[in-house]
């Protein structure tokens, strides 16, 4: 499969993932946080998904389109392991991280703090959803949509 088919399976598949979870992630009270904000088109869709809740995003700086950029107290910057730890038991709703690299000793590295990282931010039953397995004794694997295959993207909900 060529790098171009396999990006739009991907994403095929976040989209597909965030779609079918609006309705479990509307019963739960909290924000909805976003790991990897890059130029906002998930930010942008989370937004329609979710009118009217508060989306908190996080990035090493802002590049998205402006149209797809949260307001200034909305936008955290900076190392995502460092500034997420101020948000450890917000009780978010849904967290949504897409910030692996496709390069497997850097995403080994991001994997030994991120999954601490979104269980610490979910309220008990909210959900995750990454681009990166999480593995962590609060996380529980959720089964996908119908059409997403195993290990393309990760859907989890709290203990």
């Amino acid at each position: 499969m060529s790098r171009l088919d396999s990006f739009i399976r991907r994403l095929t598949a976040q989209r597909d993932i965030l779609n079918a979870i609006t309705d479990m992630v509307a019963e739960i009270e909290g924000p909805v946080l976003e790991f990897g904000l890059g130029n906002g088109r998930t930010y942008d869709h989370l937004r329609e998904n979710f009118p009217g809740r508060r989306i908190i995003a996080f990035d090493w700086e802002v590049r998205s389109y402006s149209a797809s950029t949260p307001d200034p107290e909305d936008m955290v910057t900076g190392n995502i392991r460092d500034s997420g730890q101020p948000f450890l038991g917000i009780g978010a709703a849904l967290a949504h991280a897409d910030i692996g690299t496709g390069h497997d000793e850097i995403d080994a590295v991001i994997l030994t703090w991120l999954p601490q990282l979104v269980a610490g931010v979910l309220a008990p039953n909210g959900i995750a959803v990454s681009g990166l397995p999480l593995e962590h004794p609060e996380l529980a694997a959720l089964p996908l949509p119908e059409g997403i295959k195993e290990g393309r993207y990760f859907l989890y909900r709290r203990t």
